[in-house]
């Protein structure tokens, strides 16, 4: 099935989108995504598109597919993981399929990437199970372990269960990456979508330690009268 992913893809490559790309998702030097590869002019519906064509690929496939020096390639295989965990009712498929995320997670390397597989992957899985993993993941020196980490809570939030979130949002109120500021704002922001109350008292907690980038995600729904209250405290 490689080979006719390959195929599929190789008409809709565009070397300039690709340039487009690499800035974007700031591969150069010292960068947070240095060194990525991009096929460019494949768009993330098609992307969808190719995931769900291959969906029956082989697991042995899949790992040769998330090992690309390729962004889209790579982002295909988690979109075929995702789906394919959400189809499966068998708790030990379930597993492997984990299991296998968590093997190469340093694939999942780019901020997209986390956000497209992390909620619906480790974000369901650990949902009724010990959290040590994520936990682990928050106290990394690795940025996407970290994101892997916060994202994850997306899972527990939509199933209106905040703690884990909240205290891995503890955990990285003193870390220095922007995207990990962006990440755990808009979780928060999501724990308050869903009680206010919540988010208001972290918020009233922890709001002159919080990195300001953060608190503007974590506030952005709030009335401008709330958002400058906490602005300037």
């Amino acid at each position: 099935m490689l080979t006719q992913i390959y195929s599929d893809t190789k008409n809709m490559q565009n070397p300039e989108k690709a340039k487009h790309l690499k800035k974007f998702f700031k591969t150069g030097k010292g960068e947070y995504g240095e060194g990525d590869e991009f096929l460019g002019g494949v768009t993330v519906p098609q992307l969808r598109a190719l995931a769900k064509k291959y969906k029956a690929i082989e697991l042995s496939e899949l790992q040769e597919l998330i090992g690309s020096k390729y962004h889209e390639y790579r982002q295909i295989a988690l979109f075929i993981l995702v789906n394919r965990y959400k189809k499966t009712k068998h708790e030990s498929e379930k597993k492997e399929l984990v299991d296998f995320y968590l093997r190469n997670r340093k694939y999942v390397n780019n901020w997209d990437l986390v956000d497209c597989s992390a909620p619906y992957i480790t974000g369901d899985y650990f949902f009724n199970k010990d959290k040590k993993t994520l936990y682990n993941f928050a106290k990394s020196t690795d940025l996407w372990e970290k994101r892997i980490a916060v994202i994850s809570t997306f899972g527990f939030i939509k199933n209106n269960s905040f703690g884990d979130a909240l205290k891995i949002a503890e955990i990285l109120l003193t870390d220095k990456h922007d995207l990990i500021h962006k990440a755990t704002g808009w979780m928060l922001r999501e724990i308050g979508n869903r009680d206010e109350t919540v988010e208001k008292q972290f918020l009233d907690k922890y709001v002159k330690k919080m990195p300001r980038t953060m608190l503007r995600y974590a506030i952005e729904k709030f009335p401008e009268k709330e958002r400058i209250y906490y602005l300037k405290l």
